[in-house]
């Protein structure tokens, strides 16, 4: 008798362990489009997977692969590139970042031409680099506009596009230190290979 009360005591125990950790272990829900966009933007992405416990990965991958949504390309290329969560295979990761790019996302755009810019995955290619940079940069994206001003300064590039890199440059607006001083730099530098009427008529109001 006092076995059988012993055995249920633990049987109780154990079940309540169980639910409790259940309990703990809440259901992650898919991140929305607009959500993970923020997320790369803030490149925060990969860490989210990883602190969701990596749960979402047949979620992302069919995002990626099925459905062909272009963040979820880059979320998954990103994943594959450098191994979170699924094992590491780079070719792939490219791939889906490339798919990505192709779709018009300005961060997809930003990074591939940041790693053909120094070769990281890629074979280093500057003229590669410039395309995906000057795409990304004319959609707004303010990483890939710093990025191509300093290979415009250090020789790169075409001098027809010296005025839309300083242009983008000097309407952008942030409120981070040491942004703000690289865009400062930037624009001193492109005015050292710009003519003054250049300069100031890359002065003028976005969207004018």
């Amino acid at each position: 008798m006092l076995k059988k009360l012993f055995g249920s005591c633990f049987l109780l125990t154990m079940t309540a362990s169980v639910l409790a950790q259940q309990a703990e272990l809440k259901a992650v829900q898919i991140y929305p489009q607009d959500e993970l966009i923020n997320m790369i933007n803030e490149n925060t992405h990969l860490d989210r997977v990883v602190m969701d416990d990596c749960q979402l990965v047949q979620d992302i991958e069919a995002r990626a692969v099925t459905l062909k949504l272009p963040a979820y390309q880059f979320l998954w290329g990103d994943m594959l590139a450098w191994g979170v969560c699924v094992d590491a295979e780079p070719e792939h990761g490219v791939h889906y970042m490339n798919l990505a790019a192709q779709q018009g996302l300005p961060a997809a755009m930003e990074q591939l031409g940041r790693y053909y810019a120094i070769g990281r995955l890629v074979q280093k290619d500057i003229k590669r680099a410039i395309v995906f940079l000057r795409e990304a940069a004319g959609m707004g994206n303010l990483k890939a506009q710093i990025r191509l001003a300093e290979l415009f300064i250090k020789g790169h590039g075409s001098p027809y596009d010296y005025e839309d890199a300083y242009h983008w440059l000097y309407n952008a607006i942030t409120a981070d230190n040491e942004t703000h001083q690289q865009i400062a730099r930037c624009l001193q530098g492109l005015e050292k290979l710009m003519h003054p009427k250049a300069v100031r008529k890359a002065r003028r109001p976005l969207n004018s």
